[in-house]
């Protein structure tokens, strides 16, 4: 069924409808559950999980709104939320512990005495980018408070889990552990023809037959060519936009520096003028992808997400 557009045998899962069918539909409940379990590696074992609603407001009507990707709890209560980001944003850190404040405030108890106890709260970003202030080659980081004396969890109720897609190089041939095995499909899955020897696993059998694009329906057909459609479009869009402030940013570096001096004026020059152009590259590039987005038909609160831009910005485009 696939249409000519689409020679890949399985969906790309960087794709937004492509991630929440396989990760957040009752129908795909085990492929979630697989996941969540391979990546906490027996600190603790999910058996089930119950999707909750992925749209959140603030406390007033005018708070800004959060739209989540995968949002559910599991059988104790604990509440999973899971942000795959496609695109580099360079707040996604302050973006997801802003996140982590909405499962944390919800549980409040009202109209009765509360004291205070909360169940766990993990915030997972699958990102599609490198952080630009994380030095390790590490590809996982997990993160939750810690006493800065004595390096020790201070409170294990609160972790956030960031995985660098573009630092995981295993091959299949590599693959040691189930959660290996889960990182490589991630990051391999629309480029794959055939499912690897490697990957057999009764979950994985449930992965491939839900991201195999032939068997869609006409619907689902159409609603991934349009998801796959805008995320191709979004990484156009970026990568010019970045060639271009790299380049206007060399050229005003260039001349900056060859009126301030031949030595420390054109070092100088060059790292301001770089900078500059990279930042106007940066908003010429958020507002590019907005205005892509917004044509797509995709909602405000959505591009707000993507692009960082606020709403009232979006809709003056």
């Amino acid at each position: 069924m696939c249409s000519e557009g689409l020679r890949e045998r399985y969906v790309n899962p960087y794709t937004d409808f492509a991630f929440k069918l396989l990760f957040g539909t009752d129908l795909n409940k085990e492929i979630l559950i697989g996941f969540l379990n391979a990546l906490f590696d027996g600190k603790q074992v999910i058996e089930d999980v119950t999707y909750l609603n992925t749209e959140h407001l603030g406390s007033k009507e005018t708070d800004r709104r959060a739209v989540f990707d995968v949002y559910c709890e599991n059988e104790k209560g604990e509440k999973i939320l899971i942000e795959m980001q496609r695109g580099e944003q360079q707040f996604f850190k302050d973006r997801s512990i802003y996140y982590a404040t909405y499962p944390i405030r919800e549980q409040a108890i009202k109209g009765e005495i509360w004291d205070y106890e909360l169940k766990a709260v993990y915030v997972i970003g699958i990102l599609n980018f490198a952080l630009d202030d994380v030095s390790s080659s590490s590809f996982r980081h997990e993160v939750k408070l810690m006493d800065t004396t004595t390096h020790e969890v201070f409170f294990d109720k609160l972790t956030f889990v960031y995985l660098e897609m573009p630092k995981f190089h295993k091959t299949e041939q590599e693959l040691d552990t189930l959660f290996d095995k889960w990182m490589f499909v991630l990051k391999n899955l629309a480029r794959l023809m055939e499912r690897p020897t490697a990957l057999q696993e009764r979950v994985f059998n449930r992965l491939f037959e839900a991201a195999e694009i032939a068997q869609f329906s006409k619907e689902n057909l159409y609603a991934y060519e349009e998801s796959l459609k805008v995320y191709r479009d979004w990484n156009n869009v970026i990568d010019t936009a970045i060639q271009k402030g790299i380049a206007k940013g060399m050229e005003e570096g260039l001349v900056k520096g060859m009126e301030e001096g031949i030595a420390k004026g054109m070092e100088e020059g060059i790292a301001k003028g770089m900078e500059k152009g990279i930042a106007e590259g940066e908003w010429m590039k958020a507002q590019t992808i907005a205005g892509n987005l917004k044509n797509a038909g995709l909602s405000i609160a959505e591009i707000a997400k993507v692009t960082g831009l606020s709403e009232d910005e979006i809709n003056s485009l």
